[in-house]
């Protein structure tokens, strides 16, 4: 069952509803929130998107004005939406560059369009090297240092 299937519009779902839907992906959730919460020093926004690309119920985290992250609850793992815009495209580049980041996210980077907006990068999540390739990219937006 997808999850905008499992809750619609009209059913906001609990926390622990999000957390049962990801399944075995629960424990990289549970740390991909505690890091972005702490980042952002702000509990997570749950909001409602009828995007015909990601619908349904999302996490988002913000900070002062600027989005940090999307998360789209899928079945037994997360996708998370980093967008690098143009202040953070040419840190992101080095770490392509230089090895920095997994096969999986680099292959991302490389065939997601640069655009006015910034570079869209819908990463599945479903491994701790990926996670902390979110981490790092979501660190990036912040302009902190990279780990």
């Amino acid at each position: 069952m997808q999850w905008c299937e499992a809750f619609g519009e009209d059913r906001k779902p609990a926390w622990q509803d999000i957390r049962t839907f990801i399944g075995k992906g629960v424990v990289l959730w549970d740390e991909l929130n505690a890091f972005l919460s702490d980042l952002s020093g702000k509990e997570a926004a749950l909001s409602y998107s009828s995007c015909a690309a990601q619908p349904g119920w999302n996490v988002k985290y913000r900070k002062g004005g600027k989005a940090l992250c999307t998360l789209y609850p899928m079945q037994d793992f997360f996708i998370a939406l980093v967008v690098l815009g143009a202040k953070e495209e040419s840190l992101a580049a080095r770490l392509v560059a230089e090895g920095q980041l997994s096969p999986y996210v680099v292959d991302l980077y490389a065939t997601a369009r640069a655009m006015p907006m910034g570079r869209w990068l819908m990463i599945e999540v479903q491994d701790g090297s990926i996670l902390s390739d979110v981490e790092t990219l979501v660190s990036i937006r912040l302009h902190q240092e990279v780990r």
